[in-house]
C-alpha cells in the first residue's frame, strides 16, 4: 500500500486551527475548503512563510462571490499556489495570472461528466479533482482522456480507498479526514 513519490495525499482543512497545525507539519500541500474572506489572506501568507503550497477553493470562500472580480482579487491580493473551482471564469483568470488551476468535477451523471470534459478542453487546467473519489473506473477514464493529474476527493474515509484511488491512476487524494493526512 505504498504510494509513489508522485502520488500524494492533499490534506483539506475547513478551519484556521487545523490549518495552523498543518503548516507546522511535514506536508507540502494544503487545500483550504470552507473559509472566510477575513481568514484566507492570513492563511495564504502563513502558508508561504512555512513553504507550503496552499490551494484555495474559490467557490467556498464565505464573503466572496464566485465571479470575475473575486478571481482577480484572489489572484492579485492573496496569490495562493493554486485555485480550485468548478467555474470556468475563475480558473481562466487564475491561469492567466500563473496560478496552478484545479478544475473540480462532480460525478453525478453522464451529463455532468460530459460538461466536465468540455470544460477541461476549454480551460486546460493543470489538474482535475473528481468527486466523489470512490469510483476507480472514472479516475482511470478521466486520467487517460484528460492527460493531466487527477485528484480523487470527496467521501474518502479509509486507507483502502486512498490505495484504490492511487491504483486507478490518481496522482493525489484530497481528504478532510485528519487520520489520513499522513497516509503512506
Amino acid at each position: 500500500m505504498n504510494q509513489s513519490k508522485t502520488q500524494r495525499v492533499y490534506p483539506a482543512v475547513n478551519n484556521l486551527k487545523d490549518f495552523e497545525k498543518l503548516v507546522e507539519s511535514p506536508t507540502r500541500d494544503i487545500i483550504v475548503l470552507d473559509s472566510r474572506l477575513s481568514q484566507v489572506g492570513v492563511m495564504t501568507t502563513m502558508g508561504r512563510r512555512h513553504h507550503k503550497q496552499v490551494f484555495l477553493h474559490a467557490d467556498l470562500i464565505q464573503g466572496l462571490k464566485s465571479d470575475l472580480y473575486a478571481a482577480e482579487f484572489i489572484c492579485q491580493n492573496l496569490r495562493p499556489y493554486g485555485i480550485i473551482s468548478t467555474r470556468a471564469n475563475i480558473l481562466e483568470v487564475a491561469k492567466k495570472r500563473g496560478i496552478i488551476t484545479v478544475q473540480r468535477i462532480f460525478l453525478l451523471d453522464s451529463r455532468s461528466i460530459e460538461t466536465g470534459y468540455r470544460l477541461l478542453e476549454q480551460i486546460h487546467p493543470d489538474m482535475v479533482e473528481l468527486l466523489p473519489g470512490l469510483i476507480p473506473e472514472m479516475i482511470s477514464d478521466v486520467s487517460r482522456k484528460a492527460g493531466i493529474p487527477v485528484i480523487a476527493g470527496g467521501l474518502i474515509r479509509t486507507k483502502k480507498e486512498i490505495a484504490d484511488a492511487f491504483a486507478a491512476g490518481a496522482a493525489g487524494v484530497s481528504t478532510s479526514h485528519k487520520d489520513l493526512w499522513s497516509f503512506e
